[in-house]
């Protein structure tokens, strides 16, 4: 059910105000029904700035917002090299679930947790940097297994290849490429077929 109501949001998601490149992959509705398969969603988009990579985290937000309950944790993996946008993104993403903290990479404290506020079905942001982990030992002592298993929580885990071994196979992986100084190609894709 979440990746249908993702595919829908994602073929609909024209962000014209934007003007976002996007490609969507046809998908037969047989894959899509079989829960056990995990659906190929990619779509890529173009940023021409910053303030439009925040922008299309804020969009994925509210859809996700506006979805039905989900039996587990909605988990982003926010891939790329330093710079490339995870931050602006997850900043975007957390004003999209209408947080006003002011959301800062967590580099040196791994996780941050902030509250979604008038939700009922999501109660929980957190926002993960595994950059400086060594092995996935180190954020399993944080409580990783509990937070993704959670479904009032949305978790958001910059550098996801640093722990990909106890990622849920339902995350959907999102990766920043750096086109030039400015502009950044986002495609999301389910992490399940990476």
């Amino acid at each position: 059910m979440f990746f249908e109501l993702l595919i829908r949001f994602l073929a609909s998601c024209k962000l014209s105000v934007i003007a976002f490149s996007h490609k969507i992959l046809t998908i037969p509705y047989s894959i899509l029904k079989n829960k056990s398969t995990l659906c190929p969603v990619e779509n890529k988009y173009t940023t021409k700035n910053f303030k439009e990579t925040q922008k299309l985290g804020k969009e994925l937000a509210k859809k996700i917002l506006s979805m039905p309950p989900v039996s587990a944790a909605v988990v982003l993996g926010l891939q790329g090299e330093l710079g490339s946008g995870k931050t602006s993104f997850a900043q975007g993403f957390a004003k999209g679930l209408k947080i006003k903290e002011k959301i800062l990479s967590p580099t040196f404290v791994i996780m941050k947790r902030f509250k979604i506020p008038a939700n009922s079905k999501f109660e929980n942001f957190y926002h993960i940097d595994c950059y400086r982990l060594k092995n996935e030992k180190d954020i399993l002592e944080l409580g990783f297994k509990k937070i993704i298993l959670n479904p009032k929580n949305i978790v958001a885990v910059e550098w996801p290849e640093r722990i990909k071994g106890i990622l849920p196979k339902n995350a959907i992986l999102i990766n920043f490429k750096f086109i030039d100084e400015n502009k950044r190609e986002i495609e999301l894709i389910n992490y399940g077929t990476t």
